[in-house]
């Protein structure tokens, strides 16, 4: 086994270490030791990632990194955002171009960085955004003058995320869990808000006031007002107004719901109502989001019930409003100007 050495002191016993060239020693069990196998792997695991780091220059991608997560900005991110964050900057600090200098960054590279994962679009775009929020925080930081992100364009993504619900699905969920149950509770809120799990979870009485309900959102950091719509008044009114949460387990002690803890008990009320597979509560954000735009809200309205930051997110969300009913209604449109052609004047 390489890098083992066996040093006897001076009582005559033998001790093991892991000496590898560059890197401190690390202490093993005796050879005889059950656990001696996994304790060497152990070690020289430690190493070999310790080999693969690459060495980061002051003004090099990898300080920029590491700056980048002590700044007042990053630390502003909602707690989840920066965890799933730092688990990607993490993977690009291992990445050879971490030791490039960041004012030798162009368009170009970027572009070829982010290729890297096009097998996986959406990773690629994760990590082209990690780049452009990198980059915006070198050049307000006075580390470069100009942007290297900007042109550079998102990887075609083949899916859509989680699939936006359909109006039938929604009224099958709705079939199956009457008002008043848990299920039906769960899905208003979800519905009717139009927000995350990990904002609905949270979502009790203390955030009611003046028929408003009062948000702030986890990921982004976002605060709404949302008013209530009566279909989720009807549902929360039957909560107890003791209770922290409106959303409250079950089992044993009520107590609120994790995210996670949420989101498997969700995927067992969709199946519970006979629909498929993939139907989410991220779905029913989206089909929130369809819902605005069909009834004719601006994107700018559907972002203030969503809490999004930019319309190009908003377009994402609303892709799948109904493009049959909108069409037809475009044609009824040409019928009326075309039997009363003053309906639709244009002025001069």
């Amino acid at each position: 086994m390489r890098y083992i050495h066996r040093v006897k002191d001076r009582y005559g016993r033998l001790h093991f270490y892991l000496r590898r060239p560059g890197h401190k020693s690390i202490a093993l069990p005796h050879e005889n030791d059950p656990g001696f196998i996994s304790a060497y792997q152990a070690a020289l695991a430690t190493t070999e990632a310790a080999v693969a780091a690459p060495k980061i220059g002051t003004d090099t991608l990898g300080a920029l990194i590491e700056a980048w997560q002590v700044s007042a900005h990053f630390r502003q991110l909602g707690q989840s955002t920066q965890s799933n964050y730092r688990r990607i900057l993490a993977r690009m600090g291992r990445e050879d171009y971490a030791t490039h200098k960041v004012r030798d960054f162009e368009a170009m590279h970027v572009r070829r960085f982010v290729a890297r994962a096009a097998e996986t679009p959406a990773a690629a775009n994760h990590r082209l955004r990690l780049f452009r929020m990198l980059f915006r925080f070198a050049v307000d930081d006075g580390w470069i003058d100009k942007d290297p992100t900007i042109g550079v364009r998102r990887l075609k993504e083949k899916g859509e995320g989680a699939k936006s619900w359909s109006e039938a699905e929604i009224t099958r969920f709705e079939h199956r869990w009457a008002p008043g149950t848990q299920q039906r509770l769960a899905f208003s809120l979800l519905l009717y808000t139009g927000q995350r799990r990990s904002d609905v979870v949270k979502m009790g009485w203390d955030d009611v006031e003046d028929g408003l309900l009062r948000v702030h959102q986890i990921k982004t950091g976002a605060a709404l007002l949302i008013p209530i719509h009566e279909m989720l008044l009807r549902e929360i009114e039957r909560c107890d107004p003791a209770a922290p949460r409106f959303l409250m387990t079950r089992e044993g002690r009520s107590k609120p719901y994790s995210p996670n803890g949420f989101y498997n008990h969700f995927v067992e009320w969709v199946e519970a109502a006979g629909l498929p597979a993939g139907l989410s509560p991220h779905g029913l954000r989206k089909a929130a989001a369809r819902r605005l735009a069909e009834s004719g809200c601006t994107p700018h309205q559907i972002a203030a019930i969503t809490g999004h930051k930019t319309l190009s997110e908003v377009e994402r969300y609303t892709r799948a409003v109904d493009q049959v009913r909108l069409a037809r209604e475009a044609m009824e449109r040409i019928a009326r100007v075309k039997l009363n052609p003053g309906v639709c004047k244009t002025p001069d």
